[in-house]
């Protein structure tokens, strides 16, 4: 079974959100995702300053299996990213709650539709 902190928000599309102290959020994938991926070989991480609606596209994950798409889980700008992931993609199978976040963005809106833990692992499970 995946790791699902109970810290954490969930959207069903598999990105977990962090929020931070001063309002922002911190955004990766979840364990399960990872897992399913397999070893990943890439990570198009967003740019710093690009602004999302939540749903929108903000990167793409590839691994040996196949590319996945990210989405953005809530609305805001992209304040900074995970560099370490454009040199060792890897550690998002590693770490993909701490070393393996992706982004941060601040001015974040909310998603009433984001899982908590056990909400999450419902979706897991199905």
């Amino acid at each position: 079974m995946s790791t699902i902190p109970s810290d954490l928000k969930y959207a069903k599309s598999h990105e977990w959100v962090r929020t931070e102290a001063d309002g922002s959020v911190t955004v990766g994938i979840t364990d399960y995702a990872q897992a399913a991926l397999g070893d990943i070989t890439f990570v198009q991480l967003p740019k710093v300053g690009t602004k999302f609606k939540q749903g929108d596209t903000f990167g793409v994950v590839e691994s040996v299996k196949a590319a996945s798409d990210l989405y953005a889980p809530v609305a805001g700008t992209v304040t900074a990213v995970n560099e370490l992931l454009n040199k060792t993609p890897e550690t998002l199978n590693q770490d993909s709650y701490t070393a393996g976040w992706i982004m941060k963005l601040g001015s974040a809106g909310t998603n009433p539709e984001l899982l908590d833990a056990d909400g999450y692992a419902k979706v897991v499970e199905a």
